[in-house]
């Protein structure tokens, strides 16, 4: 086979992996290293809460969405969860060395990466959760989710400008939303 026969047949090769998504080019994989993972969404539990193939459940760190059954946008935070992460959803599980393993119901307190996106940071980003600081314990997406959750008020996002009395809950006490 000649040269330009393995220049074509190269060719044909990487556009096919190109329309079968193998490889965009767009966007680099996600966080890698001693404190990341991969793991499958097999459900969405509430809007803060996911569980995987294999039964581990993950609490998103640094974050809290309203309540499912109680709390107003409570069904509206768990459709944004599971819109960013629907069963079947290849993530990336990062720890954050500097904050807990896990709470005290056994769950993995982690970042949750689709791709690039920081699925926590989003989420508040969206108003459909607020940053919380466990203990004041401050992790390494601290500044990211402040600035998230003043563009969500800004911008009357989620429950920001669904709810009556929205409250930021960082940890250090309550800041109370829009009435």
């Amino acid at each position: 086979m000649g040269p330009e026969r393995l220049t074509v047949r190269a060719l044909v090769v990487a556009l096919l992996l190109v329309a079968a998504g193998c490889d965009d080019g767009a966007s680099p994989p996600a966080p890698s290293g001693d404190e990341s993972e991969q793991a499958t969404v097999a459900w969405v539990n509430d809007g803060d809460t996911l569980t995987l193939t294999g039964g581990a459940k993950v609490r998103l760190v640094q974050i809290d969405a309203p309540e499912l059954q109680t709390d107003c946008y409570g069904r509206a935070a768990l459709r944004a969860l599971r819109g960013l992460t629907p069963k079947g959803t290849r993530v990336t599980l990062v720890r954050d060395p500097d904050l807990d393993a896990r709470d005290r119901y056994g769950r993995l307190l982690r970042y949750v990466y689709r791709g690039q996106r920081n699925v926590n940071v989003e989420l508040v980003r969206r108003g459909a959760a607020s940053p919380y600081y466990f203990r004041k314990k401050r992790g390494e997406h601290a500044d990211q989710l402040d600035a998230a959750v003043q563009e969500a008020r800004e911008e009357r996002a989620g429950y920001w400008g669904s709810c009556a009395a929205a409250e930021l809950n960082t940890g250090l006490g309550s800041v109370t939303g829009p009435a």
